[in-house]
């Protein structure tokens, strides 16, 4: 603690004065301190909670990370599946397409074979109608030479 000298009223007012100097300067001095280590403070807090916020989403890239990681294992799963019931799907399509194409040939077979036979029924069918009209030809032909025959002979009566 400092001393004064005394004076007449009191304590020296120049001491004093430069002493109160003294203890503003020291005060201004300590207060710029703080400003300085509280802004330094603040820039600390700062970047702690960008770095925290970094932490964070370097936490949530992990956790999707983990995610996707989980997703693809799955997908490759069902990829995998989705293999195998393809290849089941081929095998039983290749046989159902042999049966069908067995059931086609059976099918073809029959169907040439019942056209064939229809065939040769119209065939001889047109050659019975044909015989038929050939036949009505003549019988018509000789009905209309007897008619013509008995005309004749009306006529030969009338003259």
């Amino acid at each position: 603690m400092e001393k004064f000298n005394r004076t007449l009223r009191g304590y020296d007012p120049e001491e004093v004065n430069a002493f109160l100097d003294q203890v503003i300067s020291r005060v201004e001095t300590m207060v710029s301190d703080i400003d300085k280590k509280n802004k330094l403070i603040k820039s600390q807090n700062e970047k702690i909670d960008h770095l925290q916020a970094q932490v964070d989403e370097s936490k949530t890239m992990q956790e999707k990370l983990a995610q996707y990681e989980r997703m693809e294992s799955t997908l490759n799963k069902a990829i995998i599946m989705a293999q195998k019931t393809s290849d089941q799907l081929k095998v039983a399509a290749h046989r159902e397409s042999e049966v069908i194409m067995d059931d086609a040939k059976k099918n073809a077979s029959r169907i040439v074979n019942e056209a064939l036979l229809r065939a040769e029924k119209i065939e001889n069918d047109a050659m019975m109608t044909k015989r038929n009209i050939n036949l009505l030809k003549r019988r018509l032909k000789n009905i209309i030479e007897s008619q013509l025959e008995i005309i004749d002979d009306i006529d030969k009566l009338d003259m």
